[in-house]
């Protein structure tokens, strides 16, 4: 979707002001049509990582929903922009269609949560990032199991940074949304997001160079799993399982950030 500029500005909020407040259907159509690119977008963006069983024509038709809620519910008297809002709760969608369709088995969820729990006490108990022999001989894993395994739990990884943090529905802000540079508006949260995102800038300096580099190419260049494995001369499972435990890594620092706070 290209930048609008003052005009088309003005007149995509009066769209707003026609549908809205004048129940204007057509403004409603409109609407729809000039935001539906942004279903393809993010599925494009949340197939990282994903195992082939799952379909894009299936993220893009739960996304489609969540586009329609975003539409229904967003309030455009406050001077927000819509994609931002519209993107997560796109996103959001997604993930919940993906959970309801049983799409990670329990065995997938348990294998990631000991994954990040090997992460979590190596780390502390090295206090630098363990090697992937270390996670191994932690597991009782051979490195290709390990691989294997982080192939397997990308969903379950990808799903863990887009849980939500917060307390009220509306208010709630997905995890990977601190680690590209967005603050939230609400005076009470920006303290909690400046610390957040100073622990998890931190992390992700900390990281290997390699799953660094995936971090940075997703979430602040915004490329896509292919253009990532070009970009660094990988094949796209390979990318899948360096973003996996670069995941596992920052979920450990959240935890340990948000066990501080209580």
């Amino acid at each position: 979707m290209t930048r609008l500029n003052h005009q088309e500005k003005a007149k995509e909020f009066d769209k707003w002001i026609s549908w809205k407040q004048e129940g204007n259907k057509d403004a409603e159509t409109e609407l729809i049509m000039r935001f539906l690119p942004l279903v393809t977008k993010v599925a494009n963006r949340l197939a990282i990582g994903l195992p082939a069983t799952v379909d894009k024509e299936d993220l893009i038709s739960f996304g489609r929903f969540g586009l329609l809620d975003a539409l229904q519910k967003f309030d455009h008297t406050r001077g927000l922009q819509f994609e931002t809002y519209a993107m997560w709760r796109i996103r959001g969608a997604m993930i919940d269609g993906l959970r309801e369709n049983d799409w990670i088995p329990r065995t997938v969820r348990d294998k990631a949560k000991k994954i990040e729990e090997a992460y979590t006490r190596l780390e502390q108990e090295k206090l630098r990032t363990p090697t992937d022999a270390e996670v191994c001989e932690y597991l009782g894993m051979t490195e290709k199991e390990l691989q294997q395994v982080l192939y397997d739990t990308s969903l379950a990884a990808m799903v863990s940074i887009d849980e939500a943090v917060g307390e009220e529905d509306e208010q709630k802000t997905a995890r990977h949304s601190y680690i590209v540079d967005e603050m939230t508006p609400r005076p009470e949260s920006v303290a909690e997001a400046k610390s957040l995102k100073e622990v998890l800038s931190k992390c992700i300096d900390k990281l290997p160079e390699k799953e660094r580099l995936v971090v940075s190419l997703f979430y602040f260049e915004e490329l896509t799993l292919s253009e990532i494995a070009d970009v660094m001369n990988l094949s796209p499972s390979r990318i899948s399982q360096l973003h996996s435990k670069a995941i596992f890594r920052l979920r450990s620092a959240l935890t340990r950030w948000k066990s501080q706070l209580l």
